[in-house]
């Protein structure tokens, strides 16, 4: 069973940026690689997410959250998951 004590309350007002993501509409599987996916593929993959991020007004909050989280998969935030695992690592998720 996965270990969900490190996530945030669901208090919708805590959420309520997610309406304003640049994300909202897009399909998860720009942010999120599908099995297998190595190499070349999933950087070219990864780095079309982060420029969707890049232009989004709640990537603040977004990579915030990510962080607070340790959302293990995808592109959240402006970053990837080797970047989320290191900065945890590093203990930078505030």
């Amino acid at each position: 069973m996965a270990a969900t004590a490190r996530l945030p309350e669901p208090v919708s007002e805590a959420w309520h940026w997610q309406l304003h993501a640049a994300c909202r509409e897009l399909s998860t599987s720009r942010f999120f690689h599908p099995e297998n996916e190595r190499g070349s593929a999933r950087d070219n993959r990864e780095r079309r997410a982060k420029l969707v991020c890049h232009q989004c007004p709640v990537l603040p909050q977004c990579r915030a959250h990510a962080l607070k989280a340790r959302e293990p998969y995808g592109v959240w935030g402006g970053l990837g998951e080797r970047e989320r695992r290191d900065l945890i690592a590093r203990g930078r998720t505030a």
